[in-house]
């Protein structure tokens, strides 16, 4: 996609910022750009990272993550403050580059999984048949060898028998037939992990996860289940042996290191004014230990080593107590992008709430008529809605386009409740007036609208 088609499919999603929609979207077509350069001035085309400064609530991370969905590349939001200096209990930073390899082997999984699906499905057929019409018939005889089987050629009755439970098995017909089939148990293993992570922390308890796991047999047990439940984990077991792991993983680790997106937000919450005690003693450590990860490394992970030169990184924050210039100066070079997003207006509140695919007044309309209910907003109902939020948020705490979520359940608080048993009319029409009348008591008084959220 061309830089102009990328804004284009974020404004179906996103009002205004077209600066920082302008930022990814070149961002975005360099990855490409890059991939087509050739010999060794590849490798020396590195990302240029972007720092998004905005108050919370304009789009930040909403931009990070459709962006991610239209390159369909792997892509993980963190927070920059679960991570800890080296030393200190908690995440260290490496873990990101750990938690994105997981991310990109699991969607390659699914996209081998889904182009092997037809495959696996004729083999998962033949063995739901072999389930609920066994193939073999064993004979107790007094000079055969335990669990002999002798196999018997199918007579027509039984091939005939087997094609009618094909057809009924294809039709859904018997899936509520119960069969007994042999399932992994891994019951233990979740036992085991959740007691590592209470004793070792989240990071060293998945790492003794692996290790455990490696070393103990995997267990099956012998369970009655229905068909349906029968064909999930025979399509599980064939997918994985149809597939190739050496070269999933291969292509993993290829999409994460030229593909892969890391959303950092928070980045304002480690940018301290250099505090040496209490709790801001590792904000600068984190910045430190950011560095390398940024910059490019190669973080070893239970795949093999990973390297995060050409992964971009996409930080964001609020930045109302601290500012950028406050990280520390060798982050700052990383980060050569910046990008400040506008606080949100009464007239975005509007646009918000109408334009985008996934628009509030769309989603309540869809919650609504589930019920069997009519909703309609008119046009003059929606700019009240709009001046309310925007009101708000001037004389409480600008939170941006949540403040829509908190007016919009506020004012529908009573049809959500009564509907549909309590509602007389069919259809609803949200006015001025009704949006004055329902929302007054939030407006008016400003210390009670401090406990709206």
């Amino acid at each position: 996609m061309t830089p102009s088609q990328i804004v284009a499919e974020l404004d179906k999603y996103i009002i205004g910022q077209h600066n920082a929609k302008k930022s990814v979207a070149i961002a975005l077509r360099n990855r490409w750009r890059r991939q087509q350069v050739g010999g060794w001035m590849r490798e020396e085309i590195m990302p240029n990272n972007i720092i998004m400064i905005g108050p919370t609530g304009v789009g930040k991370t909403e931009i990070a993550r459709r962006l991610a969905r239209l390159a369909n590349a792997p892509f993980l939001k963190v927070e920059a403050t679960k991570f800890t200096e080296v030393g200190y209990v908690g995440r260290d930073v490496e873990s990101i580059v750990r938690d994105l390899t997981e991310i990109g082997v699991a969607m390659v999984r699914a996209e081998y999984n889904a182009r092997l699906h037809q495959q696996a499905e004729s083999r998962v057929e033949e063995r739901l048949l072999d389930l609920l019409q066994p193939r073999n018939v064993s004979f107790n005889l007094p000079f055969a060898a335990p669990g002999a089987q002798i196999h018997t050629p199918d007579s027509a009755a039984r091939k005939a028998e087997r094609e009618n439970l094909r057809q009924r098995l294809r039709n859904g017909d018997l899936d509520a037939v119960q069969v007994e089939m042999d399932v992994f148990d891994d019951s233990q293993a979740s036992q085991m992990a959740a007691t590592f992570s209470s004793l070792a922390g989240d990071e060293m308890g998945r790492n003794l996860q692996e290790m455990m796991s490696n070393m103990l047999p995997k267990r099956s047990v012998r369970r009655t289940i229905p068909i349906s439940e029968a064909r999930r984990h025979v399509m599980a077991e064939e997918t994985s042996n149809l597939v190739d792991n050496d070269a999933l993983i291969r292509e993993a680790i290829t999409r994460v290191e030229n593909s892969g997106i890391v959303f950092l937000d928070e980045i304002d919450k480690v940018a301290g004014a250099g505090s040496t005690s209490g709790p801001d003693v590792s904000r600068e450590g984190v910045q430190r230990d950011l560095l390398p990860i940024v910059e490019g490394t190669t973080v070893n992970t239970k795949y093999g080593p990973v390297r995060s030169d050409h992964v971009l990184f996409i930080a964001s924050g609020a930045f109302h107590i601290s500012r950028p210039s406050d990280l520390l100066p060798e982050l700052q070079g990383r980060f050569p992008i910046r990008v400040e997003l506008d606080s949100l207006t009464a007239d975005d509140f509007v646009e918000i709430l109408t334009r985008p695919e996934n628009a509030l007044v769309k989603q309540y309309k869809a919650l609504l008529a589930t019920e069997g209910l009519d909703i309609v907003f008119s046009d003059t109902g929606i700019e009240a809605i709009a001046k309310v939020a925007a009101e708000v948020n001037e004389e409480v705490e600008n939170i941006g386009a949540r403040r829509l979520h908190t007016v919009m359940t506020n004012l529908l608080e009573e049809v959500l409740f009564n509907a549909p048993d309590n509602i007389e009319q069919q259809t609803i029409n949200v006015t001025p007036e009704l949006v004055r009348k329902r929302l007054e008591s939030v407006t008016k008084n400003q210390e009670l609208s401090r406990y709206v959220l």
